[in-house]
This record gives structure tokens, C-alpha cells and sequence, in this order.
């Protein structure tokens, strides 16, 4: 039965010895190695570093370098296709421009002694120190650096050494074929329903993607919009009082926003490694997008009339959140610090000073997510903990107040 990452120790792990004697009568092309002893399951809950259901098959070769445990993914026609997260962690190295040994790669740190490799990279769509969700967009499958032909060298690292690779808590059998399990949610909130307080909301990554809204009492609401490698975004674009959908593609830095069943609008802003977000940014009513650097924290906001401004708010670790902090009716912004679980939220007041206040709430680990959860016109802070897909809710006077009830519910697929 596989175990939550939060949930679980790490297992014991054996000191193994690297690769045992090439068996004696092989044919070319039919090489077999044994590996003992084997490593324990990881801490991490891998998928496989390509987009939900997707098929690659994985080898290796008794010379493979650094190790006969990397693995070799290919499908054809595979050049340019994204590669993705396997599991959460902070980027700690992330090379756009290398020409040797593994090209362009990414390598992501997912803590206790865990990293992952992602190398021969055509692009690199995040920089170093940057905090990756899994089945968020790394980059492309390319033929950088020491590589003869398209494909993804991947690793799965243990205090820095090869390990045997293990995805959807299964040991990877060498040489097979399968499809990807990276199919996670997201978390999301926002008044959808056109009632006063936000519904809780997850984005199912999926060829075709889903956003599922929690209606209490009756099966969720489900609309499709985005693929796999899209970051969802809610937003009131047309001023109606209700939220509508939207996704940003990392790949190309364009908005897809919706509004009703099918008139979607596209919008192209930033680009790589930035992170989307929306708000009504002027108090007018109709919100507008934005990006975010994670590389500079510099917020890029969108005016209606195509102008942008900038503000300036955390780091690369930290993640984006935003929302109405004093009830003014403006979008204020806002990061999340996952490690420490703490919010630091940014608002101008009337004179234009600009006042920030932190908010610890929740656990390390956690993801952030925002919404009016009680009906009074100003947004709160919430949590979803991706092992339980349990979302909680802080309610207060104001999102900075020290007074504070909390809520709990279960909506979502637990990872």
C-alpha cells in the first residue's frame, strides 16, 4: 500500500553494492544486471516526470553514466515534450545554457537527502531556488550536452547517489513501458456559485484538465479547461460578481480565461519560470492577470487597458497568493513560505503606505490557498494538505486579525 510522504518514516535503507556481475551469455541488445540489494521506498511519492497518462518507455545499460539505476525515457516523436515534477521540492540547480555532460538540466531537491534529475533539456522553464509543485513544468525533452539523440536522462538521487528509481510507490521495472500517474490536484478557491462566501475548488491535471467545485450536500460541479502542464487561475473577468476560469501555459506565457461555457479569450504574459495570478487590481470590479519572477520577486500586474505596474514581494522559494486583505475592494498580493508555513501579506492603505503583516498558519508543506470563506468582503488564508487533501480555512475579522476560527474539510485526491 503506498504511504503519504507526510504520513510515514523513512524506511530503513540498505547500504547496496552498485552493480553485481554482468551474467555470463548475453546477446547484444539483451543486456540483464541485478541490482543488491534493493533501496527501500522512498520518502518521496514519485510519478514519472511527464504529463498524466502519457506512455515513455524507460531503459537503461550496463554502462550508463553515472549509474546502470539512471533511466533513458523516450516515445517517439518526443523532442520539445514537456517534462515535469515528479514529486514537490525547491530547484537547486537549474542549467539553461550548458553544452557538456548532462546539456540543460534541472536537478530538484525534495528534502530528506532526496533529488531528482532532469538532463539533455531542449528549454528550462525554472530557475534555481525556485519551489516546484509535482507535475509542474520543468522544461523539454531535448539532446543537450553528452546525448546522441532526443530523450530525458533522469535520476532519482539518495544524499546525492543513484538509487533505484520507484514511481506511484512501485519499484520502476527497467526496460518497461508505461503511463504516467502524475495526475494531481491543486488546490484552488473562489465564489464560483455567485454566493457570498468562495467555494472550495481542486484542478485535476489531465490531458484534459478539470476544475471541480465543491457544492455541499451534492456532487462537485465539473468544467474543463487546460491541459496537464497549464497552471489554473480564477478571476471575475467579466465583472459579474462570480468567478470564472482560466490557465496560464508556462511553455508559451499566455492566459486562456473563460467566460460562460465556451467564449474563452487569450492573453500572452510572461514566460518560463513566472507564476500566474489574477486580481482586480484597480477596485473596478473586472479582474485582471499578472505574473510573477520568482527569480527577482517581482510582480507584474495587468491593467485593463493593457498598461502593467510593478510591485516587489518574497522570494524564489515562496509561493504567489492574493486577495482583498482590508476589504477596499482592491486585490492586495501576498506569498507563502511552504517551509515555515507563514504568509506574508502586503497592503496600501489610504495615504499609499505600503504595510505588510505575517500569518502563520498551517504546516510545512502545505500548499496555500485564499477565499472570503465567511461572507464578510475580505479574503482569508486557508492551507491544503496534499497528503490528506484536507483544505482549512483561518477565519477572521481580517486575514491579519489575531482572533481566528478555523474550518476543516475534505475535498480533493489525497497524493
Amino acid at each position: 500500500m503506498r504511504r503519504s510522504s507526510t504520513a510515514r518514516h523513512r524506511a530503513a535503507r540498505a547500504s547496496g553494492t552498485a552493480l553485481a556481475t554482468l551474467l555470463a551469455g548475453l546477446t547484444a541488445g539483451a543486456i540483464l544486471w541485478a541490482v543488491a540489494p534493493a533501496y527501500a521506498q522512498p520518502v518521496s511519492d514519485y510519478e514519472m516526470p511527464f504529463p498524466c497518462a502519457q506512455e515513455w518507455t524507460g531503459t537503461t545499460r550496463s554502462s550508463h553514466s553515472p549509474s546502470v539505476r539512471a533511466i533513458d525515457w523516450n516515445r517517439v516523436d518526443d523532442l520539445d515534450d514537456p517534462v515535469v515534477a515528479s514529486a514537490p521540492g525547491v530547484v537547486s540547480r537549474a542549467d539553461a545554457t550548458s553544452t557538456r555532460g548532462y546539456g540543460r538540466h534541472v536537478v530538484v531537491d525534495h528534502g530528506a537527502g532526496e533529488s531528482t534529475v532532469y538532463a539533455h533539456l531542449q528549454d528550462v522553464h525554472v530557475v534555481t531556488g525556485q519551489r516546484v509543485d509535482q507535475g509542474a513544468l520543468l522544461g523539454t525533452v531535448g539532446s543537450t550536452g553528452n546525448s546522441t539523440g532526443p530523450h530525458l536522462h533522469y535520476e532519482q538521487r539518495q544524499d546525492g547517489q543513484d538509487v533505484e528509481a520507484w514511481f506511484g510507490g512501485v519499484p520502476f521495472t527497467y526496460g518497461a513501458t508505461q503511463a504516467s500517474g502524475n495526475c494531481v490536484d491543486l488546490p484552488l478557491a473562489g465564489n464560483l456559485l455567485g454566493d457570498r462566501t468562495a467555494e472550495l475548488v481542486v484542478y485535476r491535471r489531465a490531458p484534459r484538465s478539470l476544475f471541480l467545485v465543491q457544492r455541499p450536500g451534492r456532487e462537485p460541479k465539473t468544467m474543463r479547461l487546460g491541459t496537464a502542464t497549464d497552471e489554473p487561475v480564477l478571476g471575475d473577468w467579466d465583472g459579474n460578481g462570480k468567478a470564472n476560469l482560466g490557465v496560464w501555459s508556462p511553455a508559451e506565457g499566455v492566459f486562456t480565461m473563460r467566460v460562460g461555457k465556451q467564449a474563452t479569450t487569450t492573453l500572452s504574459l510572461g514566460a518560463g519560470s513566472d507564476q500566474p495570478v489574477a486580481g482586480d487590481w484597480d477596485g473596478d470590479g473586472v479582474w485582471e492577470v499578472g505574473v510573477r519572477s520568482p527569480a527577482t520577486g517581482a510582480w507584474t500586474l495587468r491593467g485593463a487597458d493593457g498598461s502593467v505596474r510593478t510591485v516587489s514581494l518574497g522570494d524564489a522559494a515562496d509561493l504567489p497568493v492574493t486577495g482583498d486583505w482590508d476589504g477596499d475592494g482592491t486585490t492586495d498580493v501576498g506569498v507563502f513560505d511552504p517551509t515555515t508555513a507563514t504568509f506574508t501579506l502586503r497592503r496600501v492603505d489610504a495615504e499609499g503606505l505600503t504595510w505588510t503583516a505575517e500569518v502563520q498558519f498551517g504546516s510545512p508543506g502545505d500548499l496555500p490557498v485564499t477565499g472570503d470563506w465567511d461572507g464578510n468582503a475580505t479574503t482569508d488564508v486557508g492551507v491544503w494538505d496534499p497528503a490528506t487533501a484536507t483544505f482549512t480555512e483561518r477565519r477572521a475579522a481580517a486575514a491579519t486579525a489575531a482572533r481566528s476560527t478555523t474550518a476543516a474539510t475534505q475535498f480533493g485526491r489525497p497524493r
